[in-house]
């Protein structure tokens, strides 16, 4: 079998070596999938299923230092947010032992017209069948968490392609499962290249697509899976917040910083575009620079890093490229705006770059925040909304009036007021409109998504 060697994004030293497996390989995937799922004989009680979850968080609670330097040394993440990864991983993971025991169905109402007299109803929930779920880099864990264990929790089959950059995480969570005494053939994890991966998200053996990275790759494989596969794609967006005149400033600096910088941006909701009243756009401006400015950036391993590398060094001459034509568009920059290194980049605040700049109408996926002065809150929702995206969006004031009228003029599947755009907890629905994706995530809607719904009419004249 082939092999792939996994690097460290912050300084190319090997973090391991995986299997690299071919078309013919993932096939072979697919058929155990498919076999081990049609097999009604093997199929796992639920009691069995909470088991082996319960045994999932035993074994990750026992190595959550292992698991946080594992997930940073591939991923880049800071290693205080890979904890924090983990710890939401195995979070995660108790969230399906818990909506387990509400999932459930409904009594449909009958006997109320003559052609339904003597009948009565319910509804029930059914695993869809086979999971296929390709993943992003960003979240190593805690994704493969997010796509993994609501099939396994629903009693689903599922087969994972983790991006080739991380794959380590992925392929140990699957480890973990198997020592927690999930049987043969009910979760994979395959690494392989762009061919196998069309393969298992295309194949009239997958019943659901699970797929997590770029819009670009998600819904060219929307336009091509088998007939009747369901498909959940989670692309990115390019977050716009809103600061009111009457916001508070103190509070919201940290807390746009957060969501600006966290995993160097390279998070699908990071705050990007921030429209500030222009009463305040000095004073936000000049201290959310000075946040910035005094972020560690660096190793990701040194616990006193705050910003990590990108996840390579392609994506660092990216957002080099992208902020100089910001500058030649007339954007000032007001901290930052360089490379550290060939794998890292300073946090950036740019100062109105221009609306056809790449920062502000593309998702930069790097450490770079943009401020926008406004004067009418009409033409800043105008502006949040006028892209092709629409993911998660915020506001920030004191005034119950504006924040209501922004949460419903905001084009966001969610809007957070007084809080910053990444904010996320895993069991809220969680994905994009539009451009932006396709179902909602978390673990109990991805759940959902996993399971069909039958329903049973009994009739009797007893009734």
């Amino acid at each position: 079998m082939n092999t792939i060697e996994v690097t460290s994004p912050f300084d190319g030293k090997i973090v391991g070596t995986v299997p690299f497996s071919s078309v013919e390989e993932m096939q072979t995937a697919i058929n155990l999938a498919k076999s081990t799922f049609d097999d009604h004989k093997s199929a796992i009680p639920k009691y069995k299923r909470i088991e082996i979850l319960e045994k999932v968080v035993k074994i990750m609670s026992s190595q959550i230092e292992e698991l946080t330097i594992l997930c940073a040394s591939e991923g880049g993440k800071p290693y205080m947010d890979s904890q924090v990864e983990i710890h939401r991983a195995i979070n995660g993971v108790k969230l399906a032992i818990e909506s387990l025991s509400s999932f459930e169905g409904k009594e449909i109402a009958m006997g109320h017209t003559a052609s339904s007299a003597n009948r009565m109803a319910y509804t029930f929930k059914e695993p869809i069948g086979v999971v296929a779920a390709i993943s992003a880099f960003n979240h190593p864990f805690n994704l493969a968490i997010h796509q993994v264990i609501p099939a396994l929790a629903v009693g689903c089959s599922v087969i994972i392609k983790p991006a080739t950059q991380t794959p380590m995480s992925a392929l140990k969570l699957i480890e973990i499962l198997k020592e927690a005494g999930l049987p043969n053939g009910w979760a994979q994890a395959i690494v392989c290249g762009r061919e196998a991966g069309e393969l298992l998200a295309t194949s009239s053996k997958i019943n659901f697509l699970t797929f997590i990275g770029s819009g670009k790759v998600g819904w060219y494989l929307n336009s091509k899976v088998a007939s009747g596969t369901r498909v959940a794609l989670e692309h990115g967006g390019v977050a716009p917040v809103i600061v009111e005149a009457d916001a508070n400033i103190e509070d919201l600096i940290p807390s746009i910083g957060k969501g600006a910088f966290y995993h160097a941006g390279q998070v699908c909701v990071s705050v990007q575009r921030v429209f500030v009243h222009e009463s305040l756009v000095d004073i936000v401006a000049s201290k959310l620079s000075t946040y910035a400015s005094k972020l560690v950036v660096g190793d990701q391993l040194n616990p006193k890093t705050q910003v990590g590398p990108l996840i390579n060094h392609n994506e660092v001459n990216r957002v080099e490229e992208w902020v100089n034509e910001a500058i030649t568009k007339g954007g000032k920059i007001l901290t930052g705006g360089k490379r550290i290194s060939a794998s890292t980049y300073e946090p950036t605040v740019i100062l109105n770059p221009a609306s056809d700049a790449l920062v502000s109408t593309k998702e930069v996926f790097g450490p770079v925040v943009c401020i926008y002065p406004y004067s009418d809150i009409e033409v800043a929702f105008d502006e949040a909304n006028k892209l092709e995206v629409s993911f998660q969006a915020s506001i920030f004031t004191k005034n119950i009036d504006t924040a209501l009228k922004a949460v419903k003029r905001l084009s966001g599947t969610s809007v957070m007021v007084n809080d910053h755009t990444a904010f996320r907890v895993d069991w809220m629905p969680f994905g994009g409109a539009k451009e932006s994706g396709l179902g909602m995530g978390g673990i109990h809607h991805s759940m959902i998504e996993m399971s069909k719904e039958k329903l049973m009419v009994i009739k009797s004249d007893v009734l």
